[in-house]
């Protein structure tokens, strides 16, 4: 079966949407499936996946994630070249990824009389107002619904990387059940393991008896950096000998508010990390963090920790729970002295790590790994194209 994935991003860039996409189409090609995929013309190609890319933009080059108001031409050329290599590759179904490229496949599925797959991570219209882009009650959200209620209910089928999101979707945008499929994030657990503590601590430079915690993802508001800054600045005022490890971008401007608390001792940014190196990095941490405060998105590096055999802090959300189920860690939503107390409590207790790291590697093995995702996929593409 050959399916035609689009991504309306500068795929690859080292962050989740992209680990995501990535590991979805090996996985898939794994299982038997012809992958190509159709992306902006930035990023860099990944081995074994052919990419195929828009025009070269030199003055759009931004990696991170958000909308901008020059997407939409980006969009236009997407289009155009995913309309072009269908005339080779001559593929069965459309995978969509994200609701711009939804949108697109909805274009494409006119010209081509082929099945339309939407891959959600999350609400646009949330989305895009978490990153400023608009304000709450103003006539651009409106439009953003409206548009976003075109392509939820136009596509033939939704999946979606967490169960909230799918139940989202049905309550609050109408998208029948029998269109929705949770097929949550996993992660590829033969890439993603525990590399010897000795090893990652001498990359990154700390002594192996600091208490470490670690961070990878990307470095914004809603992914929480704001109050996990508030929980290192507690910690500090405990006299904690915690340190923290913080890999992401886009990490300057984090690294100056860290600096202008006086927390230079107790964190280390790295900005971006390779994808290659992400599972030996990690490894450096005794525990992980994600203080992301989306409720509608997934969170898809708490896969990843969970593969390297890390205990993990969270705030107790459905898409946490979800995930890491009785292997996390739990604190109140949006509480900073919550975490802090949590990360203490945690990296204090030897022997609960020790359990909880097996917990967590294995719960990653039996449950979230990209092979068993790749089955589902397999099906429900089947299921579609007939």
């Amino acid at each position: 079966m050959r399916i035609l994935m689009l991504a309306p991003t500068p795929y690859f860039a080292d962050r989740g949407c992209h680990v995501r996409i990535y590991e979805e189409a090996r996985a898939l090609i794994e299982s038997g499936c012809d992958v190509c995929i159709v992306t902006y013309h930035h990023g860099r190609d990944m081995p074994g996946i052919p990419t195929f890319r828009i025009p070269s933009m030199p003055w759009y080059q931004k990696l991170t994630a958000g909308p901008s108001w020059f997407k939409p031409l980006l969009d236009i050329l997407l289009f155009i070249k995913a309309l072009s290599v269908s005339r080779t590759f001559r593929p069965h179904l459309l995978h969509a990824h994200l609701h711009e490229g939804a949108f697109i496949g909805l274009l494409l599925k006119l010209v081509l009389r082929l099945p339309l797959i939407m891959d959600s991570q999350g609400s646009l219209t949330v989305e895009c107002r978490d990153h400023g882009f608009f304000r709450s009650g103003s006539f651009l959200e409106k439009l953003f619904s409206a548009l976003e209620n075109l392509i939820n209910n136009s596509a033939d089928f939704i999946i979606t990387s967490s169960t909230v999101g799918a139940k989202l979707l049905s309550e609050k945008w109408g998208v029948p059940t029998a269109k929705l499929s949770a097929v949550i994030d996993g992660v590829d657990t033969d890439r993603f393991v525990s590399y010897p503590k000795s090893a990652a601590r001498s990359r990154v430079g700390v002594s192996e008896d600091v208490p470490l915690v670690v961070f990878l993802g990307l470095l914004n508001e809603y992914q929480g950096m704001d109050v996990l800054l508030k929980v290192i600045q507690i910690l500090k005022e405990q006299q904690s000998q915690i340190r923290f490890l913080i890999m992401g971008y886009p990490y300057e401007g984090y690294k100056r508010k860290a600096s202008d608390l006086r927390l230079d001792e107790m964190v280390t940014f790295t900005g971006r990390i390779d994808y290659s190196e992400a599972a030996l990095m990690l490894s450096a941490g005794d525990i992980a963090v994600s203080p992301k405060l989306s409720l509608t998105e997934a969170n898809g590096k708490l896969f990843n920790y969970m593969a390297c055999a890390l205990p993990t802090v969270v705030f107790d959300t459905p898409v946490n729970r979800e995930i890491l189920g009785d292997t996390g860690v739990y604190a109140a939503f949006n509480d900073a002295v919550d975490m802090a107390r949590q990360i203490s409590g945690i990296i204090a207790d030897k022997g609960l790590l020790a359990k909880m790291s097996l917990a967590v590697r294995a719960r990653a093995v039996s449950e979230h790994s990209w092979k068993l995702r790749a089955k589902m996929l397999v099906e429900l593409y089947r299921q579609l194209k007939e």
